[in-house]
């Protein structure tokens, strides 16, 4: 089985896996549509962490890792993701274009990815940049704050793909950055 992680799973991997591939899917933008109840907010206060949405784009991509899975594993692996991607996810295919040095064969392959459903009691579709950063500036939850989630995706998106352009992300950054440097000065 191969998986595609776009979010946390760029980082946070916690399920053993046979080998990680860098490289990309085509027709999905990344957006902090999803909340997030638990891992990075409060049921009365929920975070925000990302999901993908079909763009109008065929051509847009979203950089991310697939990980190979041995067969072995693949019943344990999915009950966790199951778990940890319970409010709201749901399992959908998708093709993956590898751009790693580490593989010779880069011909594109069908993967799994985790997606929010949009009608999910979580999903939270905004497009005001300035609201979703406001939110994820204040909130926190039992895997930490809701910043520390959008930092480390960012880090790790930039370290993976230096040549990444994806603009929500970036610009959701640079907003929630500005929000808790004000709140930090005196």
């Amino acid at each position: 089985m191969w998986l595609f992680g776009y979010g946390s799973l760029i980082w946070k991997v916690d399920f053993p896996i046979r080998r990680r591939v860098v490289g990309y899917i085509k027709g999905y933008v990344r957006r902090f549509y999803q909340g997030s109840p638990e891992h990075r907010g409060a049921p009365l206060k929920p975070g925000r962490v990302v999901t993908l949405l079909p763009s109008s784009n065929c051509e847009d991509v979203v950089w991310g890792v697939a990980y190979e899975i041995r067969k072995e594993d693949v019943a344990g692996v999915v009950d966790s993701l199951d778990v940890r991607e319970k409010s709201g996810y749901e399992k959908k295919t998708v093709t993956f274009y590898p751009t790693d040095d580490s593989i010779e064969d880069k011909t594109p392959f069908d993967l799994t990815v985790y997606i929010a459903d949009p009608k999910n009691e979580w999903y939270r579709e905004e497009p005001d940049m300035k609201t979703i950063a406001a939110e994820i500036a204040e909130c926190r939850g039992m895997s930490g704050p809701n910043a520390e989630y959008l930092f480390k995706l960012a880090d790790a998106v930039r370290q993976m793909t230096p040549q990444a352009c994806d603009p929500h992300l970036f610009e959701l950054e640079a907003e929630v950055k500005r929000i808790v440097e004000a709140k930090q000065k005196p």
